[in-house]
């Protein structure tokens, strides 16, 4: 079996990006800023913020901090995404999830430019996506697909399990599999026989959050599987895919190590990418 390691792949995504900065300071353009929004005190929101600012920092990329009260009500942060918004100095502002109870993120999302929605949870960047003309996409699903294309998994006319249809991971995905000419069956918690589905996969990408729901006896002999879960458990991080997969499977990315490095990477290729449209070479 084939270890999908993510985080050579990452390297290689990180190396272009320092080439595009290098070319935008050589040309005078605007260099990237990117905004942070956190709200509240969440431990696991803190982790991935820090992870962020760490990578940034490695490539070059300034970061600003916005941290809200956990109490901020849906006005203040409202707010505070329209005046980064409307900032010229910010190029990618990243609202980052959970916000608090009560505040609806499709609201706070719609305050933002789309052209500084680096996560690409704008709906004019989902609608893009899914018309199949992708510009700032989510960063996973672009993780995923790099990490197939880079270990040469073949994508074209094969078939492509996605488990789980969350906006951020499993929908999006699907998308870009299908513009990658596979054939896509899209899984969620009222699939019925999930398994015998799941099993047909050529291509098995398990998005469900659930720590070791996906079993040897759910995977194609030799299939491709992409654990895009993460959870602590018993004091170890964990996937979506269960240990015994990897009797059965002919290539899995491990967790941690495997998508988590590419979701950072293409984080900040859209930060990247939100500077170039908001300044041109």
């Amino acid at each position: 079996m084939r270890e999908l390691a993510g985080r050579p792949v990452a390297a290689q995504v990180e190396e272009g990006i320092q080439r595009r900065l290098r070319e935008r300071a050589a040309r005078g353009r605007r260099f990237p800023l990117l905004a942070i929004v956190w709200v509240g005190d969440d431990p696991s929101s803190a982790a991935y913020i820090r992870a962020k600012e760490k990578a940034a920092q490695r490539l070059g990329i300034p970061t600003r901090l916005v941290h809200l009260e956990g109490s901020s009500g849906e006005e203040a942060i409202g707010a505070a995404v329209q005046e980064l918004s409307e900032d010229p100095q910010v190029t990618g502002v990243l609202i980052q999830a959970p916000l608090p109870p009560g505040v609806d993120y499709e609201r706070i999302i719609r305050l933002l430019d789309p052209r500084k929605d680096v996560d690409g949870f704008h709906p004019l960047n989902a609608g893009k996506l899914f018309r199949g003309r992708p510009e700032l996409a989510p960063c996973t699903a672009l993780g995923i697909l790099q990490l197939l294309r880079h270990y040469q998994i073949p994508l074209r006319g094969k078939h492509a399990v996605v488990v789980g249809r969350s906006n951020i991971v499993g929908r999006p995905t699907a998308a870009l599999l299908e513009q990658a000419d596979a054939t896509v069956t899209l899984c969620h918690s009222k699939t019925e026989d999930l398994a015998a589905l799941a099993r047909q996969g050529d291509i098995l990408v398990a998005a469900v959050g659930s720590p070791h729901f996906i079993r040897a006896s759910m995977v194609k002999p030799g299939a491709a599987v992409v654990d895009v879960g993460i959870r602590r458990q018993d004091g170890a991080l964990v996937g979506d895919v269960h240990p015994e997969v990897r009797e059965v499977a002919g290539a899995l990315s491990p967790v941690p190590g495997g998508v988590g490095p590419l979701t950072v990477a293409f984080l900040l290729e859209n930060v990247v990418k939100a500077a170039e449209y908001l300044d041109p070479l």
